[in-house]
């Protein structure tokens, strides 16, 4: 089930001479639907070149270029049209941040023959697609679901059993979307807890306890070692496990990602991992201390990754973010098996120093704005959501490595 949380913010661009055309549109949940089934979907990016190449929609059925919507302005000839990709099934659709620049874009196209849509909201509304899917391979007493955001790969879950129910690595944009869905649910709150103080997103922890009641949980060494500048309802420790219900969620201290990475081991079989183990990958070191820290960083996630893996093969791994070069399981969920993990990543079978310098090797830039994220989660700063979800924008980049490790 996809929920859209569809943005009304009006586009910037509102003195560009628009065509006289009818211009139609695409809703960015059904471009989602039509990727992720595969169909061929040509998009024209008219963003500027520093924008897309930060983010933009990507998918193995896509084909997508970037000509920045103000070469259209002047008027349209052979050498800009050569520049717009050709959509052999179906129209070209154009994209911008907002939707409207798409828009005009998008009619200049349809006046030169060529037929073309606007993606509505544009980029803006592409982030606010959120999914809910239930977790339907957790073994257990209860019901975990994981929350999904295309645009950017964040996880996150609801744990719930009974009438009780725990959220892990909320969002803050997507507050009313946990509050909605838990009152659908008739469910009441007991905890919002962070893994971590995360880096690519402002955390909805502290939002969402304050809506519902519930306690706002983060691990000790989180708000010992960070310097956390607000008060956290529950700080959880080492081995501690938190009752839902008739679900026991125990808290793991998982550093490596940062000193206070914890996950959570639910009914003793599905671990949350946070940021420290994805399905395709594992954490990269240096957001918290930089590069001077990271190959320290790397030998600790080294040590918390060998203990891990002496867990059972069956527990399944739900991490807190996925890329591109996942797959999702059967049931849609992105989670994996660990003994699967270990067949496929070769990478949990190195040894200390090959680790490490594996990790240290060819790290993606860090995810953007993340100095500013951290500072917000920390409580060092305030902000408002519109502030909040523009700092978030774009790929999270959490990970070691933007591709696969499985079979390398």
């Amino acid at each position: 089930m996809i929920r859209h949380v569809v943005s009304v913010a009006m586009d910037e661009f509102e003195d560009l001479p628009m065509p006289d055309v009818e211009v139609d549109a695409v809703d960015p949940g059904e471009l989602l639907t039509r990727i992720e089934a595969g169909e061929r979907v040509t998009i024209l990016d008219v963003r500027a070149e520093r924008e897309f190449a930060e983010w933009h929609i990507e998918g193995d059925s896509v084909e997508i270029a970037n000509v920045p919507y103000y070469e259209f302005i002047e008027g349209v000839d052979e050498d800009l049209l050569a520049r717009v990709p050709e959509s052999p099934s179906g129209p070209l659709v154009a994209v911008c941040a907002k939707g409207g620049a798409s828009e005009f874009v998008a009619g200049v196209l349809q006046e030169s023959g060529i037929d073309a849509v606007n993606m509505a909201e544009g980029m803006n509304g592409w982030a606010r697609l959120y999914r809910v899917v239930e977790v339907s391979r957790a073994p257990g007493p209860s019901t975990v679901l994981q929350f999904q955001r295309p645009s950017s790969g964040c996880l996150g879950y609801l744990i719930h059993e009974g009438n009780e129910a725990a959220v892990v690595d909320p969002l803050r944009t997507f507050t009313d979307f946990y509050v909605d869905l838990i009152e659908d649910l008739g469910l009441d709150l007991t905890y919002a807890i962070d893994t971590h103080v995360h880096a690519d997103h402002v955390s909805g922890v502290r939002r969402l306890a304050e809506r519902t009641g519930a306690e706002s949980v983060l691990s000790v060494p989180a708000i010992e070692e960070r310097g956390v500048a607000f008060e956290v309802d529950h700080p959880v420790g080492d081995g501690e496990v938190l009752s839902v219900g008739g679900a026991e969620v125990e808290a793991l201290h998982t550093p490596g990602h940062t000193s206070g990475m914890t996950s959570y081991l639910v009914d003793g079989r599905v671990l949350l991992t946070g940021d420290f183990l994805f399905v395709e990958s594992v954490a990269r070191p240096d957001l918290e201390k930089g590069d001077a820290g990271a190959p320290d960083a790397a030998a600790q996630l080294y040590d918390t990754l060998q203990w891990t893996l002496e867990m059972p093969d069956d527990t399944l791994v739900a991490p807190g973010h996925y890329s591109d070069a996942a797959d999702p399981a059967p049931d849609d969920t992105y989670t994996a098996r660990l003994g699967d993990l270990r067949e496929s990543m070769p990478i949990l079978r190195k040894g200390k120093e090959a680790f490490v310098e594996f990790i240290l090797a060819d790290m993606p830039p860090r995810p953007s704005n993340f100095e500013e994220i951290i500072a917000i989660n920390l409580g060092e700063r305030e902000t408002d959501d519109d502030e909040a979800f523009e700092l978030e924008l774009g790929p999270n980049n959490c990970a070691a490595t933007q591709e696969s490790i499985a079979g390398d």
